[in-house]
């Protein structure tokens, strides 16, 4: 199991100097994201260049930000400057970020992926860009077009002809589609006992369609942690987290973490903690997070009881742990366990 970390996009400059830490431990990623705020693909140009062997990912650059062609130039341009250390992690995000943010329709997200995945890799193939699909059309033959539009292909020589595609995906559908077409996948709030119960159906499905997992697919959860040796004062800590997501990410009627946490079994909490947050009582939103449910998807607590949680992630199968944590003695401790 290899470690990575994903950095916060809410202090770009405490994220980088996190990510230097991480280099020097030796960690195989560092992960960078974006929501409204601080973009992706700034901070791993910046990592990639005050670095030497980290792979620098995204986790996630948001496909309604970009045509498929930028993502495909963005990533050709950054694996040439940074000597082939790119991994692109792709998410549609959420109505209320694609509309409320990138004016654009929420529309249909699994055919959208599937076509904005087909391009990229076409692009940095370095194929000639003439597709036309249902979300995507190139060159653009609809209202409005000139007719001059013709088939163009990347004009660079980017060192790989693919890089490693994630996806991120919590739903059965979007879990499926994963395990089909990309190279892994970007769980957020996994909670490594419920794989064969709640993800294994779309992973099996995903791979059916693909002919077989390949030996090479990566399994990479996004996972909180917190260590020191009040465990109830790790828990406290991840809770607004918790409720920010569970509560406060998406609407009312459609939060896929709220649902998410209703298939563990929490449903009745998740209601709650939505209510509260979505009610502006975000500390109560908070207080509202059962202790199970930061137990069963986060790693938190001491050095010990760390290292013992840290079976299930590998029982699971999970091939790269990405660790959420902006603590350097929590970067330290995962680098001694994970090797």
């Amino acid at each position: 199991m290899r470690l990575g970390l994903q950095l916060n996009y809410d202090d770009p400059a405490a994220a980088v100097a996190l990510a230097a830490e991480a280099d020097r431990l030796g960690l195989h990623s560092v992960w960078t994201t974006e929501a409204y705020g601080s973009d992706a693909v700034t901070p791993m140009a910046w990592i990639a260049a005050r670095t030497e062997r980290l792979l620098v990912g995204s986790a996630i650059m948001q496909i309604p930000a970009r045509s498929p062609a930028a993502t495909a130039s963005t990533v050709a341009t950054l694996d040439l400057l940074s000597g082939e250390r790119v991994l692109l992690g792709l998410g549609t995000s959420g109505p209320q970020v694609v509309e409320g943010w990138h004016g654009q329709p929420w529309g249909k997200p699994l055919t959208r992926t599937r076509e904005y995945v087909e391009i990229v890799r076409a692009t940095l193939a370095r194929e000639p860009l003439d597709f036309h699909g249902k979300e995507y059309d190139v060159p653009y033959t609809g209202a409005g077009a000139t007719g001059l539009g013709k088939p163009l292909k990347l004009i660079i020589h980017p060192p790989r002809r693919s890089v490693p595609i994630y996806l991120a995906a919590i739903r059965p559908r979007n879990v499926a589609l994963a395990a089909e077409i990309a190279d892994g996948w970007l769980p957020t709030f996994f909670s490594p006992s419920r794989l064969s119960t709640i993800f294994a159906p779309g992973l099996e499905q995903g791979f059916a369609r693909r002919g077989g997992r390949p030996a090479d697919w990566d399994l990479a959860p996004i996972v909180p942690a917190v260590v020191g040796p009040d465990l109830q004062e790790c828990r406290d800590k991840l809770r607004p987290l918790f409720a920010l997501y569970v509560g406060g990410m998406g609407a009312r009627k459609q939060n896929f973490y709220a649902s998410l946490a209703a298939r563990y079994g929490f449903e009745a909490e998740a209601s709650r903690i939505q209510d509260l947050y979505l009610d502006g009582k975000h500390a109560e939103a908070a207080a509202a997070v059962p202790d199970a449910l930061i137990d069963e998807v986060a790693l938190v607590g001491d050095g010990s009881r760390v290292a013992d949680r840290l079976d299930a992630w590998r029982e699971a199968g999970v091939t790269t742990l990405i660790l959420q944590t902006r603590q350097h003695e929590a970067l330290e401790l995962f680098a001694e366990l994970v090797q």
